[in-house]
């Protein structure tokens, strides 16, 4: 079998080396000039940011400078200044009326915070309340922007029987403090009843009159009835872990224009001080809002929701109210199946259009004013957050809550469908993960988000050095919770790894740099009638087989179809130049076929204009989402059949006929796997260059088997039919032109090696690109050795096998290579180990020789011990060599003969020495740091005893594995 193509990706080989209104300006993005300075030196803009987490104003101007200082030294390009303190359990430690959000001294703190991030070139983010949800102190819960909700209450009554006695009260209790806003009536169905739910009869539903608070009511009939009453009322919702003000906050109604505006009240009033709007004007910041954990037992609520749902969906609300009420968060009456779900979706609709109506567009346009963009994750609530990412200048999502790529993937398709730039992340928050959670974990966890579209990193987090009562090593945001280990992780000085930090942060910061480089290129828009994110649901196909074969897609919802740039030109959908546009069912309605007549409107004119659109299902009798009105349904289905008469349109009956049908439209994948692989990829067009981030990792939470390592060949389609392959390091931040593949009409053919995790970048551009001096020089098709690179222009071979190897160039020519002996690679064992012991009252040195190497708590004197520890050691050699550190927790730097070593890939730790070595003696010096979970084990056993000791240090085998090289 001929061998088309290998690509060097790292380690040592065997067969190779393994709707919005108009944003603000994005933060420039350094497009490539010739050579690779751009990538590896990346501009603040793209550079990691933190959450920064203050006990609210319990902090120092002076300490916040510090703090701004140690983040830039870092390498973090912003903070985000949060008021959270869910570790301190004991509020009355704190003094919200001197030190709490919005008052002085909270001001005084921002302003040093802005002040010192404008004078070391980063950007800080301030959240839009106390904690979470957006909350102010100057409402109270019945005041009218305040969070409401709907409580409804029920009592039986038989039919022909009288009822007489006071409006039900509610069934879920709540504030004393209530409006009824009705009482109906409503016969019971048991046809219509499941298990949780009582069935009513929607034709017998009707209003009953009280008579100030008591009713009089005779039922009709012989069957029996419920009276039904509805209980407006303030929730009472508080922000996490307060309180933070005094007097106490209260979380605003984030469906109401009034709610939106007593939050823009309260900044314009008490927050934007003089020097703080000044300041705000050149920071290059944005505001930011948490995920919408609005809590409530009944049904969420607003005053206006009565009028605007009939104005909006075309019939009163009042009659499918019954069914949409709920209880506990759980629903409690129904009608028949589909009638119950179109009413729900009816309702949840309306909530979502004035969710992004008067809540996220009013405070977009509100930043904008002041400068800033709004940043903020906009579920948590059954809303559209498709068409939310599409309003937000920068949508979020987390790596804690989110359940597989495709809830990036929603939010992706809102950004790229509105023209925007980011899509961010809150990375790296792990429950219990308090101070054991390593970089090698969050790298695991985050390395498949960025081919979802992911291209900001925030972490999760920064805390600020003290707070009233915290003991050692600080005041950490999340940690003790609830008296235990809580969430990760409070990076910083206080952590022995951030001696290491500059190589975690520069390597995000080139990840985020790639990912912003031009306009993504997805294969597929995937259409959904309901936004929801967060719900871990994927497309059918696409996400199982699909993408494990190569395929990506996003997901867009019926609003974006009416943004400025959903147009179709050559064939192709919007500026991300979809190929193919796929319709399911609704996957939170029953599957149902639905659509709005608007979209099958659009989707006409899609078909008509040449795209291709795949249909899964029943469509020929769809409907219309919601209670449909008169007619409706028969106009849809008539546009629909229009439809599917089209000839860039296929319609399929069960998944498994979708890569048929996208195969008969000539829809292919950008890029292609040459066998079903955990390969995740996304790729971005500059100009003429093409921009591949390419990561081994999981597609879907837990997934089956596990994600290995992978060796197999990748074709990549290109821009520039004469473009060369260029492999970006973003670790090291090197790029150099790959040596080793072919090329034909449908792309670079090349082969993928990468260890669970691991990523890196190829461009395809211009020769010279990256100011290399191979020129238009001939390239390797194929070789019996490890490895073909390009060294100061010409080709050479490496190899761990000594002997003849024959090497195919590009020219057809093929050229015999030999390669004398090269010696056995050989295990280092005999170390001298020297550990800085992080302890509460100073660091202290721990000395062993070893002639083994094992985790630290099994070596005599560090049992419970976290630091940095420096392992040396002496080696003869007489040619390169690869050094393979094996196992190391958790980061680590390598020095040979004093020189210190490009930065180490945490997920494959092999590092080429060979340029380093001397013949001889050469001295070998590897620097690990660890968490600090070790150590609080015997620091604060009340919190931490618990804990599983984690095998800290070297851990080896570590191998010097030598190699032979020669010029072709």
């Amino acid at each position: 079998m001929t061998r088309r193509g290998f690509l060097v990706l790292g380690g040592v080989a065997t067969a190779s080396v393994a709707l919005a209104g108009q944003p603000l300006p994005s933060p420039a993005t350094a497009a490539p000039a010739s050579g690779a300075g751009w990538f590896q030196r990346p501009e603040a803009g793209v550079r990691p940011m933190v959450r920064w987490w203050w006990p609210d104003a319990h902090v120092t101007p002076s300490e916040i400078r510090r703090e701004v200082d140690q983040l830039a030294d870092a390498g973090f390009g912003g903070a985000e200044i949060a008021a959270v303190h869910h570790s301190i359990s004991d509020k009355s430690v704190l003094d919200p009326a001197k030190h709490g959000w919005g008052t002085p001294a909270w001001n005084a703190a921002v302003e040093a915070a802005l002040d010192q991030a404008a004078r070391r070139g980063v950007t800080i983010d301030l959240t839009i309340g106390p904690s979470w949800p957006a909350a102010v102190p100057t409402i109270t819960p019945e005041s009218e922007a305040a969070c409401k909700e709907l409580a409804h209450g029920s009592v039986q009554v038989a039919g022909g029987s009288t009822y007489r006695g006071p409006v039900p009260p509610p069934a879920v209790e709540g504030r004393s403090e209530r409006t009824l806003l009705l009482v109906q009536a409503a016969e019971i169905e048991p046809a219509h009843s499941t298990r949780d739910e009582t069935g009513l009869d929607p034709a017998s539903v009707r209003t009953v009159p009280v008579d100030g608070d008591t009713i009089t009511w005779t039922a009709p009939g012989d069957g029996d009835w419920l009276l039904i009453s509805y209980w407006q009322r303030g929730s009472g919702q508080r922000p996490e872990s307060g309180p933070h003000t005094a007097p106490e906050a209260y979380v605003v109604d984030h469906f109401s224009r009034a709610g939106t505006h007593a939050v823009i009240d309260f900044w314009e009033r008490r927050l934007l001080t003089p020097s703080i709007r000044k300041l705000l004007k050149r920071s290059g910041g944005a505001l930011f809002e948490d995920s919408i954990e609005i809590e409530s037992d009944a049904l969420p609520w607003t005053p206006e929701l009565p009028a605007e749902f009939e104005r909006r969906r075309g019939y009163p609300l009042t009659d499918v109210l019954p069914v949409v009420v709920l209880a506990d968060e759980d629903p409690v009456f129904a009608f028949d199946p589909v009638l119950t779900r179109h009413a729900r979706k009816d309702y949840w609709d309306t909530v979502s259009e004035l969710f992004n109506e008067h809540h996220f567009t009013a405070l977009r346009d509100w930043a904008h004013s002041l400068g800033l963009r709004l940043r903020a994750q906009p579920y948590g609530l059954q809303t559209d957050a498709i068409e939310a990412a599409a309003i937000l200048d920068v949508p979020e999502g987390e790596s804690l809550g989110f359940k597989n790529l495709d809830d990036y993937r929603c939010l992706a398709g809102g950004r790229d469908m509105a023209g925007g730039a980011v899509l961010s992340c809150e990375a790296g928050a792990y429950q219990g993960g308090a101070y054991t959670t390593t970089w090698r974990k969050l790298l695991l966890t985050m390395g498949g988000g960025y081919a979802a579209g992911l291209n900001q990193t925030v972490l999760h987090g920064f805390s600020y050095a003290s707070a009233p009562g915290a003991r050692w090593p600080g005041f950490a945001a999340f940690t003790p919770y609830g008296g235990s280990v809580g969430y990760a992780e409070s990076w910083g000085p206080r952590q022995p790894t951030w001696d290491h930090i500059t190589d975690i942060s520069r390597y995000f910061a080139r990840i985020n740099l790639i990912m912003r480089q031009g306009t993504p290129r997805v294969d597929v828009a995937v259409f959904r009638q309901t936004g929801y994110t967060k719900t871990g649901i994927g497309a059918t196909w696409f996400t199982a087989n699909g993408v494990p074969t190569g395929w990506t897609h996003q997901f867009v919802s019926g609003p974006l179809l009416d943004l400025p740039d959903a147009r179709v030109r050559d064939g192709r959908l919007g500026r991300l130049a979809y190929k193919a546009l796929f319709v399911e069912g609704d996957r939170f309605g029953g599957n149902e076929c639905t659509m709005t007549r608007r979209v099958a409107e659009r989707l006409l004119a899609y078909a008509r204009d040449g795209l291709p659109i795949v249909l899964l299902g029943a469509w020929e009798s769809a409907s219309v989402p919601g209670v449909p009105r008169e007619g409706d349904d028969e106009r849809l289905r008539a546009l629909v059949t229009d439809l599917l008469t089209q000839p860039t349109v296929r319609r399929v009956t069960t998944a498994d006929e979708v890569p048929g049908a996208l195969e008969a439209l000539g829809v292919r994948p950008d890029v292609r796997y040459a066998t079903p692989s955990t390969l995740l990829t996304m790729r971005r067009v500059a100009g003429r260059v093409d921009y591949y981030y390419l990561c081994n990792g999981k597609h879907q939470e837990n997934a089956k088997p596990p994600v290995t390592a992978i060796d197999h060949e990748v074709t990549l389609a290109r821009t520039d039919g004469n473009g060369v392959p260029y492999l970006l390091n973003p670790w090291t931040g090197r790029a150099e032109r790959i040596a080793r593949y072919t090329e034909d009409a449908g792309g670079i053919h090349l082969r993928v090696a990468l260890h669970p995790g691991q990523a890196r970048v190829i461009a395809i551009g211009r020769p010279g690109l990256f100011g290399d001096r191979t020129g238009t020089r001939p390239h390797a098709t194929d070789t019996s050795a490890d490895q073909v690179v390009y060294d100061n222009g010409h080709l050479v071979i490496r190899t761990t096998k000594a002997g003849r190897h024959t090497t195919t160039l590009s020219t057809g020519r093929t050229i015999t290579t030999r390669i004398d002996e090269i010696p056995q690679p050989t295990e280092l064992r005999a170390w001298h180990l020297k550990v800085r012991d992080r302890r509460p009252d100073g660091d202290h040195t721990h000395t062993l020789d070893l002639d083994r190497l094992a985790p630290w708590h099994d070596l005599p004197g560090l049992a419970d011990v976290s630091g940095v520890g420096t392992y040396t050691t002496t080696a003869h050699l007489d040619g390169p060599a690869y050094l393979d550190l094996g196992e190391v927790t958790d980061t680590c730097r390598v020095r040979v003969n004093g020189h210190l070593l490009d930065p180490v890939d945490l997920l494959h730790p092999v590092i080429d020495v060979g340029p380093h070595l001397e013949r001889g003696e050469n001295t070998i010096e590897v620097e690990v740091a660890t968490p600090l979970g070790n150590r609080l084990r015997q620091a604060d056993p009340a919190v931490y005893g618990s804990l599983t000791p984690q095998a800290y240090g070297l851990l080896g085998p570590v191998r010097l594995v030598p190699y032979g090289e020669e010029r072709i």
